[in-house]
């Protein structure tokens, strides 16, 4: 399943497992089935490869590293097993598995030595080595309630993706789009409650995040068994999280859609989607945070208020323009791709996967909901 920033698709594989008693076996058998996919992404990724493993092995990241565990598992024992048992059936060693889960939790905090310009733009580079971007358009009027998603990453992660559909014991089950090692999902997913959601990444300063705490890929593997709207806001804004996030939150059984701001020393702003679209890519929006002005993100914002969403395909051709050749929404290199876009349609309670442009409207999965 090899795929290189040239080519449009390729095959995104769907994993039925579970219902399993055990967490750690649920983890396992993804590990297991998806073992040379989730090898070849430790092995490529540049951030795990050129940072968080050097860093790992100094004495400064022993407490941060020994306190993020502590409070993740602690706070998630479930979660956290189910992330061990992926590191053994995968064959990955777990703290590679560890820091590819919490590289956002982590990578803040390794120290900038003093560099040479050599050194400098070196250090530039692996910081696009993890960059990551996407973009949402919202909306819910008296025609059509969508929450439309780009799942944007380094062109390293092509190929490196998949999808789990997982039955769990009390007879719920979730589907999630799924990095290679992480557990389901960074991106987005949905579970047979009708609880949806899309992830917006979003930049706060380093100092408003919180070393040691809750990481954003627990919340967010939290938050495929949430029973209802209200749950799930309870899983986001009851967790201590290290740094900060923005949750698209959607109810087919209520027909509503929330965006969800959060950062450390559990902060929250909630704003309830309704006809006016509602654009995010990765800056907060309503929640005050002293956070890294992203040009990326503010052009991606300024073009989107330029065009139409009055229909579903408008939408999809939000999420498909590239006019800016600079900073486009939809992204094919050279260190960002678009990997796929997800279209939840409220009322059909679907989830479209669609692997190229979406302005071109070739759907490679319909997923129903509930």
């Amino acid at each position: 399943m090899e795929m290189d920033g040239s080519s449009e698709a390729a095959a995104l594989e769907l994993f039925d497992v579970g219902p399993c008693e055990e967490p750690f076996r649920l983890g396992y058998l993804v590990g297991r089935k998806f073992s040379s996919m989730i090898r070849s992404r430790a092995a490529a990724d540049l951030a795990l490869q050129r940072q968080l493993l050097p860093f790992a092995r100094t004495p400064q990241a022993e407490p941060l590293i020994q306190a993020i565990c502590s409070a993740n598992r602690q706070r998630f024992p479930a979660h956290w097993e189910e992330l061990l048992g992926t590191a053994e059936g995968s064959g990955v060693p777990v703290l590679h598995i560890i820091l590819l889960n919490f590289r956002k939790e982590i990578l803040p905090f390794i120290p900038k030595e003093e560099t040479t310009p050599q050194k400098e733009a070196a250090a530039d580079d692996d910081d696009d080595d993890d960059c990551d971007d996407c973009s949402d358009v919202l909306v819910v009027n008296d025609c059509m309630a969508i929450a439309a998603h780009n799942e944007d990453a380094n062109t390293a992660l092509l190929g490196h993706t998949y999808l789990v559909r997982a039955r769990l014991p009390n007879g719920a089950s979730f589907t999630a789009y799924t990095y290679a090692g992480e557990l389901p999902s960074c991106a987005f997913g949905f579970n047979s409650n009708g609880v949806a959601f899309t992830l917006n990444s979003v930049p706060p300063r380093l100092e408003e995040m919180i070393a040691g705490g809750i990481g954003r890929n627990l919340i967010s593997r939290d938050l495929l068994e949430a029973t209802s709207l209200e749950d799930a806001l309870d899983r986001i804004c009851s967790c201590n999280t290290a740094v900060g996030h923005s949750y698209n939150l959607v109810d087919v059984i209520s027909r509503r859609i929330l965006n969800v701001e959060t950062a450390s020393k559990n902060r929250f702003s909630i704003h309830e989607v309704g006809k006016t679209p509602f654009f995010h890519a990765n800056m907060y929006l309503h929640l005050e945070v002293k956070q890294v002005q992203d040009e990326n993100s503010i052009s991606r914002q300024r073009r989107a208020a330029q065009l139409s969403a009055e229909s579903k395909s408008a939408v999809l051709s939000i999420l498909g323009d590239s006019a800016d050749e600079k900073y486009p929404i939809y992204m094919t290199g050279p260190t960002l791709y678009t990997l796929c876009t997800a279209l939840i349609d409220v009322d059909e309670r679907t989830v479209s996967i669609l692997q190229c442009n979406p302005k071109k409207g070739d759907v490679s999965y319909v997923l129903p909901i509930c």
